[in-house]
């Protein structure tokens, strides 16, 4: 338990050094790493972005002519820069023509999507809640994201996770399951990643 102590507080504190608001962060760089995912200009939705760290590490990936729509309930806890939309809203409730029109972007490069359901402690509600999360975030990355771009989901594994596979395999050509080092060992939770929109 000690070693695995140590490696919860070695991210806590790198994030803390590196100025992001949560250790979140060096999960979307490892998956970034492993199949990259941003580009100098795209175009990326972020929901559940709050407090904030997915946001402002792909802010800086995308550069100063991309553009990051953060979205979240909550308000991030992080000043921005210039190349930051933030939204304050339910994603389940969002509609993807009206986010056309109030951001004036019609096609995202990439949706990507750290959203988790509250946990209860039961593990099978919690694992519902979290498949009809990244049910509801890849339904609006099939309506926003442009050909060839990709989607980034995480998930509580359980009964669900092949019908979020299979769902996910729908939409992208390629489709991989990424469980970053700095998850907890603990957690159950993990990512799928889509590839290529056909």
């Amino acid at each position: 338990m000690g070693g695995q102590r140590q490696g919860r507080d070695h991210y806590a504190k790198r994030a803390g050094r590196e100025k992001y608001p949560a250790r979140s962060i060096y999960k979307l760089e490892e998956i970034d790493r492993r199949v990259q995912l941003f580009k100098k200009g795209h175009k990326v939705l972020d929901l559940g972005a709050a407090p904030g760290s997915w946001t402002l590490y792909t802010a800086k990936q995308v550069g100063p002519k991309g553009k990051v729509v953060a979205i979240d309930r909550a308000a991030l806890d992080v000043g921005v820069p210039n190349n930051v939309i933030t939204i304050e809203a339910d994603a389940l409730a969002l509609d993807p023509e009206e986010l056309k029109v109030s951001t004036g972007i019609h096609g995202f490069h990439a949706v990507i999507s750290d959203m988790a359901p509250r946990t209860s402690g039961h593990k099978f509600v919690d694992q519902s809640r979290s498949f009809a999360l990244f049910s509801r975030a890849l339904e609006l990355a099939a309506a926003l994201v442009l050909p060839k771009g990709a989607f980034v989901g995480k998930i509580f594994q359980g009964e669900d996770f092949e019908n979020a596979r299979s769902d996910l395999k729908q939409h992208f050509t390629k489709v991989r399951i990424i469980k970053p080092k700095s998850v907890r060992s603990e957690s159950y939770e993990i990512y799928l990643v889509g590839l290529n929109r056909r």
